[in-house]
């Protein structure tokens, strides 16, 4: 029988063979994407220093009191890897993991730095390898960050290997960094970063610090905090470009900025602006009022002022937008008055679109993630404020990725302003959760009650200073904290 099918499948059923169909033409070849289009800073030139260009080690931390290595034993590397300084350096006994450190805005300058990361004594005493990038273009360029930083994580074997003590790749790669590079850390654990980035590395965790956890919500508030002050001082109508030409008409009705940086609201306009600055950074906290008036962290973000929104030529078109702020100084009368005056920016559609060719250019932090995420920023910071922390929460509270995130409100006055006390213990009780599955603890950032209590940010604030505290000489203590008085609340006297 099995014969006779063939047979009658040979000669086509007993039915003369009809010809042969032609074949169906290949489908056409789908178009290749159209080139992506080409912005300012596409067309900028960056370069490291030739002396550091030409670097091939850097130098050993110099031994402290109560080393457990010695600091001398580590394998230290050092080179250009697509453009971007790197440096890398290997315990003698290495655990088997790898931190890449991303480093915090440098500029709009031509010349790369590369940065070693504040915990470096730690990483090498606990036997971590760790990696840092200079990226390989400055400016406010996360995406370049990002990949950079990639890069070099995949490129860490080739490099050990071609410096002689070839090496296991690492069973873990977590991720830290500081304000752009807290940012960065964020952003590279992030969903949308793992679908899109051309260096692909997933990290087993992250400690962001600082951060830019809002990602374009930053510069959103520096639109708005503009707005507000030419508003308050009769200039409410003049476009946000115009700045430089009224900054000091503005400035010199809301502040008396007096020696050592010392800025003094003035009775009116300026504690309406008091009120309004307060409730953008994060809502009523202790050290407001310090990092104001004392921190000089308020002429960071006056310093952005002006902007046209394409952030430096990072984006090709405007991405500020403050129709969503209620500004509130304080006095309802007030502040009927300002919302009803107020100039309002708004962003054009797509201006941080997906692209084609990899990040967007400025990649968003949108609270998607399922690695341990330990994050640290400071009460008094007004450069990137409390409240990015507040957006990262309520973001990763809508994705379900709370579960993932721990924040912690340190007592400090102006930008990044940690002892390496408080980052040591936020990166170990990161790799604590990450090894053992158990989250540490960490500060509501949401409740305004909490946060305006008086002892908000006592509990993760460590004020002893270490080796590598850059302080001044014999201090022991967070200059301007303690010695103000103003840690009572968190160390009652004795």
């Amino acid at each position: 029988m099995a014969l006779a099918i063939a047979s009658l499948a040979a000669c086509g059923g007993g039915h003369s063979s009809a010809p042969a169909p032609a074949p169906a033409p290949a489908p056409a070849p789908a178009p290749a994407p159209a080139p992506e289009e080409k912005r300012a800073q596409d067309d900028r030139s960056f370069a490291p220093a030739p002396a550091a260009a030409n670097a091939t080690t850097f130098d050993a931390l110099a031994p402290a009191a109560g080393d457990t290595v010695d600091m001398s034993t580590t394998s230290r590397w050092a080179g250009v890897l697509d453009g971007a300084l790197y440096r890398v350096e290997v315990p003698a006994n290495w655990n088997g993991k790898l931190v890449m450190y991303a480093h915090g805005y440098v500029g709009k300058v031509s010349e790369l730095v590369v940065t070693n990361p504040s915990i470096r004594r730690h990483l090498i005493e606990q036997g971590y390898a760790w990696a840092a990038s200079s990226y390989s273009r400055n400016y406010y360029d996360v995406r370049a960050g990002i990949e950079d930083t990639n890069a070099l994580a995949l490129a860490f074997n080739n490099i050990a290997a071609a410096n002689g003590r070839p090496l296991a790749a690492p069973g873990r790669t977590y991720i830290i960094g500081h304000s752009m590079g807290g940012h960065i850390a964020g952003a590279a654990v992030e969903k949308e970063t793992l679908a899109n980035a051309n260096h692909k590395v997933s990290y087993a965790g992250a400690v962001p610090m600082c951060g830019v956890m809002g990602d374009t919500d930053l510069f959103d508030y520096f639109a708005a905090a503009q707005l507000t002050a030419q508003a308050l001082t009769g200039y409410a109508s003049r476009p946000m470009t115009d700045w430089a030409s009224i900054q000091n008409a503005v400035l010199g009705q809301l502040f008396v900025f007096g020696a050592g940086g010392s800025i003094t609201p003035v009775a009116g306009a300026g504690y309406a602006y008091y009120g309004v600055l307060q409730n953008l950074t994060g809502g009523p906290r202790p050290l407001f009022d310090v990092g104001l008036t004392q921190g000089q962290s308020f002429t960071a973000p006056i310093g952005v002022f002006g902007g046209d929104g394409t952030i430096d030529g990072i984006l090709n078109r405007n991405v500020l937008d403050t129709n969503r702020f209620v500004y509130d100084t304080g006095d309802a009368n007030a502040s009927a008055q300002l919302n009803a005056g107020v100039q309002k920016v708004t962003a054009t559609p797509d201006a941080n679109r997906l692209r084609t060719d990899g990040l967007r250019w400025i990649p968003k932090v949108n609270g998607e993630f399922s690695v341990p995420v330990v994050t640290l920023h400071t009460l008094g910071d007004l450069f990137v404020p409390f409240s990015m922390e507040q957006v990262y929460r309520q973001r990763a509270q809508a994705h379900g990725s709370d579960g993932w995130l721990v924040q912690r409100a340190i007592r400090g006055i102006t930008h990044c302003d940690f002892t390496v006390a408080e980052q040591v213990k936020a990166f170990d009780d990161m790799i604590a959760w990450e090894q053992n599955g158990t989250a540490p603890a960490g500060d509501d950032v949401l409740t305004p009650a909490t946060v305006a209590a008086p002892a908000y940010g006592c509990r993760f604030s460590i004020d002893a200073l270490g080796p590598d505290d850059v302080q001044t000489p014999g201090a022991t203590t967070r200059p301007l904290i303690v010695g103000a008085g103003l840690n009572n609340v968190c160390r009652p006297p004795v």
